[in-house]
């Protein structure tokens, strides 16, 4: 087994492959971030139906979801550059790589986002919307007030999940010169000839990253768990409070049974 594969070697090679381990890091942060953000957007606008742009991004999400990431990442950084540059005479393919793993990463991230944000708030009941209407509450402030709260625990488990597989699809940056912990690993088993110790370490590194963000989601989850007894605070909900200030002002205040005073006993009045 030692003439094959060698243990050791892959200790070797763990501090190598832990020094490019940030570059990783960076493209899963930012492409969560800009996920979200665009997610949450192309969920209102389909949520809402908005003329033309409901249907391009029900378009954009279907193409994203039936095409691989592989070939998303290759549209972006060889197919856009010569789009721009024909149309436009606008040269961007001087651009650092790692901008072009950001635009794809994170429009892939914001199509699978969208639609757990869009099904996390269509499983809200409406009557919570209608609430909200009869209450005066403007349409931003019912989503930032009433449904986002609720839209983030219902939606924090699949976030995890999507976050956990953009760690692992992150693999693929190395495809157009990105020197990520795979590029490494198959840059140390190219120069060394100990390919499967180099990717071993890669693995051992993305293992211990994948059980570390389940961790860290799987006590989000709890903490954000409606039966939770220690729940995360999050933005009140004022619906509630506004039922009962209306109803208070509707119904009218009750008078309280004013007391009858007592007879004061007078010197020389007969009982």
């Amino acid at each position: 087994m030692s003439d094959y594969f060698n243990w050791s070697l892959v200790g070797k090679y763990l501090p190598k492959l832990i020094a490019v381990l940030p570059v990783t890091l960076e493209i899963v942060g930012i492409a969560t971030i800009a996920g979200l953000i665009l997610g949450c957007l192309i969920a209102f606008v389909r949520i809402e139906k908005t003329v033309v742009l409901s249907q391009i991004c029900a378009v954009f999400v279907s193409f994203v979801r039936g095409t691989p990431i592989l070939v998303q990442l290759y549209i972006v950084y060889y197919g856009v550059p010569i789009l721009l540059k024909s149309l436009f005479s606008l040269d961007i393919s001087q651009w650092n790589k790692v901008i072009f793993i950001y635009i794809a990463y994170g429009l892939n991230t914001a199509a699978f986002q969208s639609e757990t944000i869009k099904a996390s708030i269509e499983s809200i009941p409406q009557h919570q919307f209608d609430a909200c209407a009869a209450c005066g509450l403007t349409k931003a402030q019912t989503y930032v007030k009433v449904i986002m709260p609720q839209m983030i625990r219902i939606a924090m488990p699949s976030f995890g999940t999507t976050t956990i597989a953009l760690l692992q699809d992150t693999s693929l940056a190395f495809t157009i010169g990105v020197v990520d912990v795979v590029g490494r690993a198959k840059a140390l088993g190219a120069y060394t000839f100990h390919t499967m110790e180099a990717y071993m370490g890669a693995a051992i590194l993305f293992i211990v990253l994948s059980f570390i963000l389940e961790r860290i989601f799987a006590a989000i989850e709890v903490q954000m768990s409606f039966t939770a007894k220690h729940s995360v605070t999050l933005p009140k909900l004022r619906v509630l409070q506004l039922i009962r200030y209306k109803r208070r002002n509707t119904v009218g205040v009750i008078a309280k049974p004013v007391p009858v005073a007592a007879k004061v006993a007078v010197p020389g009045e007969s009982k």
